[in-house]
């Protein structure tokens, strides 16, 4: 028996969106021309988007309180975020999703300011039988 994997031709996603202030910095900015003041803690209003695959067309995740999940992993007021890049919130969120959501599509982006930002896409694999059957 062979297994090989392909992605699906069609799904269904939700997307929700969300904001916090955060604080953070870049120590390896110091020996970044141009921008070696992103050294030092500044802060940003981080714009998070989250887009989940959904198996059905009638709420299978209801986005309202799939935002309000989201936005309770940060309810501690301004985000101390030390060193971590967008790339690294956003992986931080889809390590939670892809235990809560198992076996799902979900893009998940992340900026700055709503201005630059990191995306990080998980998809699922999708196995698909070739070979033969014995019975």
């Amino acid at each position: 028996m062979t297994t090989t994997y392909a992605e699906q031709p069609e799904f269904t996603t939700i997307w929700v969106t969300f904001q916090k202030e955060g604080i953070h910095c870049y120590p390896a900015a110091k020996d970044l021309k141009g921008v070696e003041f992103l050294q030092h803690p500044h802060r940003h209003m981080f714009h998070f988007e989250v887009e989940l695959e959904v198996f059905h067309d009638d709420r299978d995740v209801e986005f309202i309180l799939f935002k309000r999940e989201l936005e309770n992993l940060y309810n501690e007021g301004i985000l101390k975020l030390d060193h971590k890049s967008c790339e690294m919130l956003a992986r931080d969120i889809l390590d939670y999703i892809t235990v809560e959501y198992p076996d799902r599509d979900v893009t998940v982006s992340v900026s700055e300011d709503g201005e630059n930002g990191g995306r990080i896409r998980y998809k699922k694999p999708v196995e698909i039988f070739s070979g033969e059957v014995h019975g």
